[in-house]
């Protein structure tokens, strides 16, 4: 029983992209001198955040409702 569509998937990637983002501008703000600079890093940081959870809520819901 495969319940993995295209829209799901590209949400899952969406949701595994952006907790990437996450981490490494943790880290990047950790190091002190961000390669984007502060301000950029900490707005993708803001920004990654939810649509993380935004997206991998997206894949889950998708995934459910073509459950057969």
């Amino acid at each position: 029983m495969n319940t993995v569509t295209p829209k799901s998937g590209l949400f899952l990637a969406g949701s595994c992209i952006t907790a990437i983002a996450a981490v490494g501008s943790i880290f990047e703000l950790a190091s002190g001198q961000p390669d984007l600079g502060t301000q950029t890093t900490a707005i993708i940081l803001a920004l990654s955040i939810p649509l993380t959870g935004l997206f991998f809520v997206a894949a889950v819901r998708d995934a459910r409702a073509n459950i057969k």
